[in-house]
C-alpha cells in the first residue's frame, strides 16, 4: 500500500504527535563536562576564543562542578594548564601526586563526592614541547611514553579519580593503564578511551586553553588521518580488546559515519567529543547572525544520539541541562 493510503506526514502534523514518535532524546545524564583548571586563587579566566567558557582556580571549581551536578549532570572531564615552568619532556608534572589534576581530583571528591570524576590522560598540557608523548630527536616515541601514561593514571587513581580517558592514541596505552590499574590495587578506576582520535584541525581552541600546541610540527603521527575510517574501527576493537570501559570519537560532527561505526561493533559504551572548534564555530556563526544559536546547538547534539553515541562530551552541556530542567 502507498500514496494516498500512506502519508508519513501524520505523524508530523502537530507537536504533540512529533514528541510521542520521537526517536532519540537528550537527557543531562547523557553529558560529560569538560573542566579546566588552573592554579592561583579566585580565577574565573574566559578563553578567548571559547565564548562563555573559562579555565577556574580550585577554589571556584566547587562552585562550578556544584552547579554542573544541581543541573543534572553526573560526570566532569578535567583537564589541567600547567604552567611553563613545570614543562618538561618526561612528564614529571604529570605524575606528581600533588600535581593540579591530582589536587583537582581531590578537591572535588572532598565536596561533591557524588560527581563522577574522568581525568586527562596525556603528556602534550606538560611537555616542553607540546606533544602528546616524550620527544626523542623528531620522533614522539611510544612505548617510554606509555611508561609515564600508566604512572600518570596510577596517580590520578590515588587522588580518587573514577575513570581515566587516555587521550594520547599512543599504541598499547590501554593495556599498559588497565595492568597498572590492576597491580596498585585500583580495579575498579575505569578507562574511557579516545579510540577514535583524528588529527583534527578543529582542535585549535582546546589548544589555546591549555596552552598545548605542538613546538614543533604536528600530531599526524600519532592520531589518526581524516580520510581513513577503518583503521578507526581497528583501533576500537583493539582498545576494547586490552580493556576498555568505554570507546570515544573526537571530533563529533565531522564523523559522525565513526560513531555509528563504532556503536555497531561496540559492545562498551561509546562516546563522542564535540570539540572546542565545532563549539566556536557555532558561537561564531551565532554571533554573526548567521545560525540560531540555541537551534544548532540542540540540532548538532541531537546528531550525536542518532548516530549511536552513548554518552557526549561537550562545552555546551550546562546549556542543554538549563534548557531541559526548564
Amino acid at each position: 500500500m502507498s500514496f494516498p493510503y500512506k502519508r508519513t506526514r501524520r505523524l508530523r502534523t502537530s507537536s504533540a504527535i512529533r514528541d510521542l514518535v520521537c526517536e532519540n532524546h537528550l537527557h543531562a545524564s547523557d553529558f560529560i563536562v569538560p573542566v579546566f583548571v588552573i592554579e592561583g586563587e579566585n580565577i574565573k579566566e574566559e578563553i578567548s576564543s571559547m565564548p562563555g567558557y573559562y579555565r577556574f582556580s580550585l577554589d571556584l571549581l566547587i562552585q562550578e562542578v556544584q552547579e554542573c551536578y544541581d543541573l543534572g549532570l553526573r560526570s566532569v572531564l578535567l583537564f589541567a594548564k600547567a604552567s611553563d615552568e613545570k614543562k618538561d619532556n618526561k612528564g614529571t608534572e604529570a605524575i606528581n601526586q600533588n600535581g593540579l589534576m591530582q589536587r583537582a581530583i581531590r578537591t572535588i571528591k572532598a565536596h561533591i563526592p557524588e560527581m563522577f570524576i574522568m581525568s586527562d590522560v596525556a603528556l602534550d598540557p606538560y611537555s616542553s614541547f607540546g606533544h602528546d608523548g616524550i620527544v626523542e630527536g623528531n620522533e614522539i616515541v611510544n612505548d617510554p611514553t606509555v611508561e609515564v601514561l600508566a604512572q600518570m593514571a596510577v596517580s590520578h587513581a590515588e587522588a580518587g579519580v573514577d575513570m581515566v580517558a587516555p587521550s594520547d592514541m599512543m599504541d598499547g596505552r590501554i593495556g599498559a593503564i588497565r595492568e597498572a590499574l590492576e597491580s596498585d590495587g585500583f580495579p575498579n578506576v575505569g578507562i574511557m578511551s579516545y579510540a577514535v582520535k583524528y588529527a583534527s584541525c578543529f582542535y585549535g581552541p582546546f589548544r589555546d586553553a591549555l596552552d598545548s600546541a605542538p613546538g614543533f610540527g604536528d600530531k599526524k603521527s600519532y592520531q589518526m588521518n581524516p580520510a581513513n575510517g577503518d583503521a578507526g574501527i581497528r583501533e576500537v576493537e583493539l582498545d576494547i580488546e586490552e580493556g576498555a570501559d568505554i570507546v570515544m570519537v573526537k571530533p563529533g560532527m565531522p564523523y559522525l559515519d565513526m560513531v555509528l561505526r563504532t556503536k555497531e561493533i561496540s559492545d562498551v559504551p561509546v562516546s563522542v567529543y564535540q570539540v572546542s572548534g565545532e563549539y566556536s564555530m557555532i558561537h561564531a556563526a551565532a554571533e554573526k547572525g548567521w545560525l540560531n544559536l540555541e537551534d544548532s546547538m540542540m540540532e548538532s547534539l541531537i546528531a550525536f544520539k542518532r548516530a549511536g553515541a552513548d554518552l557526549i562530551a561537550s562545552y555546551f552541556a550546562k546549556e542543554v541541562a538549563k534548557k531541559l530542567k526548564n
